[in-house]
């Protein structure tokens, strides 16, 4: 990347209930990665993400770690906005 060329990392995930977006501050395989590491169960497959599946993703996650929708949201946020360690 060019010197001075800031880049804006934002997966933004529209959910049909209820039109929410989901804001990353890093890019989507780097909280992947920290999401593997902060919960070992969980594989590349389980966090798969293809543009246009954004609802497949959450709906894995929510049954995956037995938490509602607004909590995983909240956790991947967090996990995103994290620089120095998984979570």
């Amino acid at each position: 990347m060019a010197p001075g060329l800031a880049l804006n990392f934002e997966l933004n995930i529209l959910f049909m209930k209820n039109s929410s977006v989901l804001r990353l501050q890093a890019p989507w395989e780097k909280v992947k990665e920290r999401m593997k590491e902060n919960d070992i169960h969980l594989t590349d497959a389980d966090l798969e993400y293809e543009p246009g599946k954004e609802e497949d993703l959450l709906q894995r996650l929510e049954k995956l770690m037995n938490k509602s929708r607004q909590q995983v949201i909240a956790y991947i946020e967090s996990i995103s906005a994290n620089e120095d360690m998984a979570g």
